[in-house]
């Protein structure tokens, strides 16, 4: 159940308005906060270069506050966003950077980001040579003990030839994980997923035995809630392995056949292997 807190202004939230008017960004390359007591939204621009235009959403959450990946994990509100209200903008795709691991007050995992996270946006415009504003409409929750819903409308036009946001979209890409097959040599891979009976799915990555690493599964459709995958024991030398239960599938839907989305988060890099569940 989502506990319901009544907003209101706060030092975090002026403070935060402080920082957009004195980061030293020009106007144009980023909107002003939208925010709230727990948190904050705004709008990034990159360089405007051609029809494919490159932006960003930033979050800022108070200390001990998280909010959620696209895949929430055993608890939590994924984000939703609405670009449509936007103009001459053909469509627009979410870059995800990895998320992190919580434990979720009930004992299960929740996934999602703390502190600060820019997700990456990559903006196709109708019309190249003609004026793009981004209107953004943002419904996400911030968890601490209680979780709060929380609605954001920020708005920003692309108009900078030269951004002075592109250093912090580059390091938001960086942070996205990669595309990967399963049995590429990368220094963290997954090398093989396997059923165990009708029940369990056994995954062994290659990686050092001392790092520290993340896996995390998708189904085919926002409808599966598939757990947080668990290291075990048992894995060949070399390897680490990971057991999940095939939980949460949605009503007739059937496991065998599935495309699956692996995140694999290693020290340095992570990645993302779709791979089909045999």
């Amino acid at each position: 159940m989502i506990a319901i807190v009544p907003s209101r202004a706060t030092v975090f939230a002026a403070a935060a308005l402080l920082a957009a008017s004195t980061c030293g960004a020009r106007a144009d390359d980023v909107s002003p906060w939208v925010s709230e007591q727990y948190s904050a939204v705004r709008l990034l621009a990159g360089s405007r270069s051609g029809a494919v235009l490159l932006g960003g959403i930033a979050f800022q959450l108070q200390p001990g506050w998280k909010t959620y990946w696209r895949t929430p994990g055993d608890s939590g509100v994924p984000p939703r966003f609405d670009f449509s209200k936007s103009e001459n903008v053909e469509s627009v795709t979410i870059l995800w950077p990895a998320p992190q691991a919580f434990p979720d007050g009930a004992g299960g995992t929740s996934l999602g980001y703390k502190g600060q996270v820019v997700l990456p946006l990559r903006i196709v415009t109708k019309h190249a040579d003609k004026p793009v504003t981004l209107r953004a409409t943002v419904d996400y929750a911030v968890c601490d003990k209680l979780c709060i819903p929380v609605q954001a409308t920020p708005e920003l036009s692309f108009a900078s030839v030269a951004s002075t946001q592109d250093g912090a979209l580059a390091s938001a890409l960086d942070s996205v994980p990669v595309p990967a097959n399963v049995g590429d040599a990368n220094p963290v891979a997954i090398r093989d997923v396997a059923r165990k009976g009708d029940k369990d799915v056994e995954v062994d990555v290659v990686a050092p035995p001392k790092a520290k690493i993340s896996l995390f599964v998708e189904g085919p459709t926002p409808e599966w809630a598939l757990p947080v995958p668990k290291e075990i024991k048992g894995a060949p030398p070399g390897m680490r392995r990971f057991s999940f239960a095939l939980d949460g599938l949605p009503p007739g839907a059937q496991a065998s056949g599935a495309a699956l989305k692996f995140t694999l988060v290693g020290p340095e890099r992570a990645y993302e292997i779709n791979t089909t569940l045999e």
